[in-house]
């Protein structure tokens, strides 16, 4: 599963990065880029983080929560800034797969 999240989070986070211009393509024109990279290299950085666990089957409490916070956090901004009209319907995709991890650490730390 940390490989998994760690993989999602690492190319959708580089991707902004490495080639900005498809990735408004795909989830409209943004304003401010350094923004977007800036999030975009916090993903790469959680990202790399959750692999890393994921290799070496070390799943600490610290790692759990940063997993699942990670998740929330993308999940509620996207709600919130859908609703809001401000972002376009292509991040409820994304939402899901948010939804998706959740449950997913909420059914390994039962």
């Amino acid at each position: 599963m940390a490989l998994t999240q760690g993989a999602y989070y690492l190319v959708s986070g580089a991707w902004s990065v490495v080639h900005i211009d498809s990735f408004q393509k795909l989830t409209g024109r943004k304003t401010d880029l350094w923004l977007v990279k800036t999030v975009g290299l916090l993903l790469v950085a959680i990202g790399g983080g959750l692999i890393v666990a994921g290799a070496t089957r070390q799943f600490a409490p610290g790692l759990v929560f940063i997993a699942m916070a990670s998740a929330a956090a993308l999940l509620a901004i996207e709600l919130v800034y859908f609703l809001k009209r401000v972002i376009s319907a292509i991040y409820l995709a994304d939402a899901l797969v948010e939804v998706g991890f959740l449950i997913w650490w909420a059914t390994y730390l039962m």
